[in-house]
């Protein structure tokens, strides 16, 4: 009886244990996230299973080029991937199929490798971004929901960005460009 009580309470100390390391990072370093839809193709793929790096940004600032998981500023309980093109106090434009960036009287056409060839970015419009909002595209341009919809997102609601694809394993840890 005392040996099953004992292996009994070796469990439970295990399984303590494990939430106390679990649960922590979990919540504030990594998070899982699942690829809903075809908005990030041809880089990610509807059902590739993410890591995303909660704990970076706590640091430093979100890059153009990162592939971030922020919340739906439309729908705060739905989580959303893109890639950021635009940064706080910048002016991003689309025309004439191409994203064009304005900072301070200077302006550059963005050079997206990350792309498939050939693609344009469809739309019209210019808008001038405040502090703390980013201007965010999905890869796959005809089929995102993105901030040509919903407009700029606020730096509150960017979760993280991506730092691993588990799944599927064919690609495992391969990384995109800028990823």
């Amino acid at each position: 009886m005392k040996k099953t009580l004992l292996f009994f309470w070796e469990i439970v100390k295990i399984f303590l244990i494990a939430l106390l390391i679990v649960i922590p990072i979990r919540e504030f370093i990594f998070q899982p996230f699942f690829v809903r839809g075809q908005s990030m193709e041809p880089n990610f793929h509807d059902f590739d299973y993410l890591i995303i790096d909660e704990i970076s940004y706590r640091f430093s600032n979100p890059q153009r080029g990162d592939v971030v998981v922020f919340r739906n500023p439309n729908n705060l309980r739905q989580r959303l991937i893109k890639r950021i093109i635009g940064l706080p106090n910048e002016t991003v434009k689309i025309k004439n199929g191409v994203v064009i960036i304005e900072k301070e009287g200077k302006s550059f056409v963005l050079k997206e490798p990350y792309l498939k060839k050939g693609t344009k970015t469809w739309g019209k419009l210019e808008i001038h971004l405040k502090e703390n909002q980013y201007f965010v595209l999905g890869d796959n341009r005809i089929f995102s929901l993105d901030s040509r919809f919903f407009g700029p997102v606020d730096r509150s609601l960017i979760i993280g960005k991506v730092a691993l694809r588990i799944w599927p394993l064919s690609v495992f840890a391969k990384k995109a460009p800028n990823f």
